[in-house]
This record gives structure tokens, sequence and C-alpha cells, in this order.
């Protein structure tokens, strides 16, 4: 129904919508804000509506923004009207009811109040007012010896309608403080989700009566607050945005806004730009609304037009509060299931692990997002490809995006979210987490030095495509480096502005049908012939396994290959390139160092954390299984009571392959484990003392990419120096210099924060 001021006050419109039979009552014309809970009026006008639409399963009250209750709430109200139309049908409450009986009028007049007002506009106070009135019937009967017990009868049968109700079960949970008149108690039992007219996601705005506060913070505009919830072991992530926090006046500004730039479609070819295209949007719908606050003689000050106008762009050619919610760096995954509009969105939170949240997206919502998602991916979404994995750019995220569409997904579109980091991945980060000991950041920096092949395996949300980021922080910035991926997560962007020789490539999916993309194993053949190149794969998904490993035993002496793998430890990782990938066994060889990082999970199932688990060697010296044949030798590996990387007895007494074949390259190492061991821990110690530079002056940002590789730039440069001046590489002297450059980089950093 299109609602309009034309319309009076509670008139109201059905309509289905899939299993739903939907009541929307046009509350436009309705001088205060339409709310069951706080607004006797409303809810006794409701309750009326109900008397006539019994079937109804969603309630939505619609003003400037829309005032939705859910099914469970709808059924807690139509118990109400159904007792209410009972009790007229029946024809309970009339003057034959309590004739007979002394005082009839005044009784008479007594129960039609609170029949016919109270009961629709406060049923708890009715219950409580009949209950009461039934005590003093009782007591008034035994003490005039009356034997009139009908009007008593009358009040109790009504008394009992109404305790049978969910409305009035909850009411007594929460009766201590309960003051007649008091709508408090409805605001615990009715909480409505509320869209504004220029938006479809729904929000849970208020707080959770039951819920406990642990933590809040804000996101510029945004409150944050987590609430751990009775009864479940999920917290509730609650947001609000400052969309839901604008004056009447605003949000009608903003509708008519939307409405003017709904009228134009952007073309594909626009999407191919997204932050242009956005630039474009902004400009323009900055200029609409200064001109409409103009036209209806509204004041509104720069600061306000500017969020308008980001708020009206969120909800035109932007992702609405999906964007929000990747604002906030701690919000790692975010999924989104089908049937849309049924359940909220939930997410994976840095420091309290799996959350649900009061957003509830709908189906016009999703499938907006899945027609900007084809436009910006150039990728299909259909029957033939029911499956879309592309990458999601907003103006301070980004994220992996998996769609499912029908058929696979018989119920409709779900997503999945995967945020990246907004500064790339880095070793010191990654002691400070715990993922790894500086001893295994020393000994991956030696590897990576040395020029090896590297497997990055891991089970999903493991961190796979992360830690192969930080290892590209590590390389050197003289190396010219390739990254090819289907779907773009690795941090080339961050790391071309700090100054990489770096190209990305992005090929097919490896499940995408009939588009104009090139073959992943085509693409990664292309780049043999672009020269000498670090070569990065984001992930080995099919035949461009085959690909990889041909690049592997052509560039393996020459510079790093790597790439990430989904397997859990060294053999399924060769289970996975030649059983599933048809990789043939003496091409596995090709393979240095499998690096295998899990999710470590607490006792109690609750908690989480990212652990790099086993740093493995490949030998070459087997023929049939490297497994039963000594070909897999851990050099660390995982000690969950100790939850840190140990040392193998094979690396202590330098029985590494690998290593040895690094060394034999050095004029210092060649030969000398002990140099070579001691090459190892001078590089942990550095990556420690950035750490504990950091928590010494409080300055987090010596563990982000920008100073880290600066840092590493120093230390071979140091290296290079002191090998010129004493003829080798002394690790004591390297450290003195490069840690007295540490200390004055960290002393320059404070003095400029003062």
């Amino acid at each position: 129904m299109p609602v309009s001021k034309e319309n009076p006050p509670f008139s109201y419109d059905v309509y289905r919508g899939g299993d739903e039979i939907i009541l929307r009552i046009d509350c436009e014309a309705y001088p205060l804000s339409p709310s069951i809970e706080d607004d006797p009026i409303c809810m006794s006008h409701t309750l009326t509506i109900l008397i006539e639409v019994k079937e109804a399963t969603k309630i939505i009250l619609v003003q400037k923004r829309e005032y939705e209750y859910d099914e469970g709430q709808t059924k807690i109200l139509r118990e109400i009207a159904k007792i209410y139309d009972y009790i007229i049908k029946q024809k309970l409450v009339t003057y034959y009811s309590v004739s007979g009986a002394a005082n009839a009028n005044a009784r008479y007049n007594k129960l039609q109040e609170l029949v016919f007002n109270t009961l629709k506009n406060d049923p708890i106070a009715a219950y409580v007012e009949l209950k009461r009135e039934a005590r003093d019937e009782k007591i008034n009967l035994e003490q005039t010896g009356e034997n009139n017990t009908k009007y008593l009868v009358l009040l109790n049968h009504i008394t009992k309608l109404l305790e049978d109700t969910k409305l009035v079960k909850l009411a007594k949970l929460k009766m201590k403080d309960y003051r007649e008149g008091d709508r408090e108690i409805y605001r615990t039992i009715f909480f409505p989700t509320i869209k504004p007219d220029f938006m479809f996601t729904k929000l849970m705005a208020d707080y959770p009566v039951d819920g406990e506060e642990i933590d809040s913070y804000n996101i510029e505009n945004t409150e944050v607050t987590i609430f751990k919830m009775p009864e479940t072991v999920l917290s509730l992530y609650h947001v609000l945005p400052p969309e839901f926090k604008i004056s009447e006046d605003k949000y009608e500004i903003l509708d008519l806004a939307r409405k003017i730039l709904a009228e134009h479609k952007p073309k594909k070819e626009e999407f191919t730009d997204p932050q242009r295209m956005r630039s474009v949007f902004y400009n323009v719908g900055y200029d609409l609304i200064g001109e409409l606050a103009d036209s209806k003689g509204i004041k509104l000050k720069e600061k306000e037009v500017e969020e308008l106008a980001q708020i009206l762009i969120r909800y035109t050619i932007g992702f609405g509060l999906i964007e929000i919610l990747l604002e906030d760096e701690r919000v790692q995954d975010i999924t989104i299931n089908s049937p849309m509009g049924k359940t909220p969105i939930f997410i994976v939170h840095q420091d309290f692990g799996d959350c649900t949240t009061n957003i509830i997206p709908t189906e016009n919502e999703a499938e907006s997002w899945a027609s900007k998602l084809r436009m910006i991916s150039g990728r299909p979404l259909d029957e033939a490809n029911p499956i879309l994995d592309t990458e999601l750019t907003t103006p301070k995220a980004r994220a992996r995006v998996a769609v499912v569409a029908p058929p696979l997904n018989p119920f409709g579109l779900a997503y999945s979210m995967r945020r990246h980091r907004d500064e790339p991945w880095t070793f010191p980060l990654y002691i400070k987490n715990k993922m790894m000991n500086p001893l295994a950041a020393g000994l991956l920096s030696f590897l990576i030095d040395g020029a090896r092949t590297f497997l990055v395996a891991g089970t999903r949300s493991a961190g796979k495509t992360s830690l192969l980021g930080s290892m590209l922080v590590d390389l050197m910035r003289r190396y010219r480096v390739i990254t090819i991926e289907d779907t773009l997560e690795l941090p080339t962007g961050a790391l071309r502005d700090m100054g990489y020789n770096i190209q990305s490539m992005k090929v097919a999916a490896a499940l995408t049908k009939g588009t104009s993309e090139v073959p992943a194993d085509e693409g990664i053949r292309t780049t043999l012939r672009m020269g000498d190149s670090a070569l990065i794969i984001g992930e080995i998904r099919s035949k461009e396994a085959l690909a990889l490993y041909e690049a592997m035993r052509i560039g393996a002496m020459a510079n790093i290959v790597a790439g990430t793998i989904h397997a859990d430890s060294p053999y399924g990782t060769y289970d996975r390139v030649v059983n599933d990938l048809g990789v043939p066994k003496t091409s596995f060889k090709a393979t240095d160092i499998i690096v295998v990082t899990n999710p470590i999970r607490s006792s109690d199932g609750l908690h989480r954390w990212r652990r790099i688990t086993q740093i493995t060697e490949v030998r070459k010296f087997w023929k049939d299984d490297p497994l039963a044949e000594g070909g897999f030798v851990d050099l660390m590996k995982y000690n969950p009571k100790k939850d840190q990387l140990e040392v193998s007895d094979d690396l202590k007494n330098g029985d590494s392959d690998v290593l040895k074949s690094i060394a034999g390259n050095v004029k210092d190492w060649a030969g000398n484990w002990d140099a070579v061991w001691d090459n190892i821990v001078l590089r942990a110690k550095t990556k420690e003392e950035i750490v504990n530079a950091s928590d010494r002056a409080k300055l987090p940002e010596l563990l982000e990419a920008p100073f880290v590789i600066r840092a590493n730039d120093e230390f071979h440069r140091i290296s290079e120096s002191v090998k010129e001046e004493l003829g080798t590489l002394n690790s004591k002297k390297i450290f003195f210099e490069w840690n007295e450059w540490l200390k004055k980089e960290v002393k320059t950093r404070l003095m400029q924060k003062e």
C-alpha cells in the first residue's frame, strides 16, 4: 500500500510476502512516534485491527521509519485481540452479567471500562485490576453473606483467559517493580526492528533488556556495544549508526534525495571504478541535499550536509549497513544467511568471537547487493553460476565476498564476507598476537631471503592469505613481485604505495563458467614470460596447480614462489596437491617449505586463536610416500601446552637440506651451520626488538608494515655495510648498529608526538 499523509491515521493494508501475512498500518498522519510498547493509543488501534486481521504474522507501523514487530510479538498481540473479540461476541460484559449484585451499576461501569478501554491500550493493567476486583468481590461476599457469585465467576473467567496469554506470563516475571500505567514493562516484551524509508535493512535499535554490557566503543559516528546474552553463548554486537539518530526533517530530506537519485541507474561500466562513481555521486548528493534543505527552510551546517551525503551514498550505490560493519577493524567475518529477513547478520569479532547482531537484512537489500557485485566483478551469478567469489572495496575497508544463489541455495541468496586488515600483517604483529614466536619469524625471514618455494596450508579461516601477505612484507623491495588471484585479497595496493615493484593479476575463478577472464593456469604460465619475478599465488584450487609447479621447478633457485592451499598438515598438503589436483609426485618435490597455520580452540570451545602449527621442509629423496619415507622434516612444531612453536631436533642439529642449500650459495655460511643459525637468531632478535620497542614506547605503529619494511631495509643495508667493513656477517655488530637505528627512530617519533 502506498503510504501518504492523505491517509487517515491507522488506516491499513494487508499483503502476503512468501508465507507471511503482513499487516501494514499507516501512521504518517499520527502526531506521535508509532510504538506499541510506548503508546497506549497505538496499541489500542493495533489490537482493534487485529480483531479483523486475525491471521497476521507481522505488523509494520509506517511513519518516516518503519517499525516492524515480528511473528512472535504479533502472536502475543493476536492473543489479546482474540480475548477481546471473544468477550464482545459472547456478550460477557453486559448489565445482565452483574444485575442483582450490590452496586450493580458501578460494577457494570468499571467492568465496561476495563474491558472496552484498558484491555486494548494496557492489557497488563487490565489484568492487574481484574485480579484486584475479583479479590475485593470475594472479600465483599464473605462479609455480606451474599450468594450471588455470578460477577465473581465472570471476573475469574476473564482473568484466567488473560493468565493463559504469553503477554501476562512474560509480565509476571517482571512484576516486581510494576506500577499500574507504567509502560516500561512493555518495553521488555515488544522491541521492533526499525527501518527508515530510505533503507531496506532493518535494525533492532533498542538495547536488549536482559543483556549485560561487556564492551562499547565508537567507529566515527557509529556506536558499538557488545552484550553478553542469557541462555546463549553468542554475544550480541549491537550497532547504532548515525542514520538512526537523525531528526525527522533530515529523514525526509534523505528520503526525497534517495528517490531523486534512484532515477539514475548506474551503468555496468560505472561500477568498474567504484571509487570514482562514489566521488561523483557524493558531489551530486551533497548539492542535492543542500538544495532540498533550502527549499524546506531547514538550516544545515556543512558537517551535517556531509554526513547526510555519506548516508545517502551508502544506501544508493553503496552496501548499506554492511559498510558500517566493515568499518570496524575488529570485525573479521560477516555471515548473512537465507531466507532474508528471518535471521540477523552474524559476525566474528576479534575479541568476542562469534556474535549475532541487531541487523536484519531484507530480500530487497540482498538482491541489490547481488546486482552491484555482479557489475563490480564482471562475473555471472545465475542458475548456471550459483556461486560468485569476488572482492568488495568500500571507502574504509576491503573484503572477500562469496555469494551463494539458487539452485545451490534453495532459499535465496546468502553471503559470506571476510574483512581484510587495513594494513598488511607483519611478522612483529604476529609475534605480538602469538601467531608465531620470534624464532619462527627469524627462520621464515631467512627462508624468504633464500628464495625458497612455499605452500602456506591451513583450514578455512586459518589466516593463510594474511600470512602470505606478511611474507611479502618481509621480501626485500628490490625484487619484482607478481601476484595471481581469482579474488583480490593480497595487500598489493598497500605494498605498491609503500614502494614495492608489484604487479597484481586477476584470473577466472575455478567455479565460474562463461566469462572472458583468463584461466588461472594460463595466467601463471604468462608470468613465466614476464622476466625474473617473485611469484605469489593467492590460492591453489584447481588445474592451476600444474602450472604453479612448473613455475616452482623453473624459478625455485631464482626467487620466491609461494601460494596458499586448503590442507591441515604437510601430508594433507601432499594429498591435496597430488591426489586431488593431479600434480605428479616428482613435481611435488619442487615444494621446499610447508607452513601450516590452523585455528586453536580453548578447552571450553568458546574461544579460538590462529597459530602457525608447523614449519616443515620437503626433502627430495623419496619415491612413493613422503610421510613413510621421511620426506617431511619438521623444523618447528607447535606445543599446545606452551602455546608456541618449538625448534625440532633436526633444526637444532642443522639437519635441514633446505637451509644447507641456501647456505651453499653464501660464502660466509657454506658448510658452517653455526653461522647459519647465528643469522636466523639475529633476524629473530630484530623482529622481537621491534615488538619490545613498540610496547615500551607505546607506539603500536612500529608493528605496522610501513615501519617494518623500513626496519627490514635497514637490516639488509647494515648487514651489507658490516660485511664490507669486517669481511664477514658479524651478527653482534649488525644487531648493535641496527638497534641503535631503532632507538633513534623511536626517540624521533616520541618527540614528534610531544
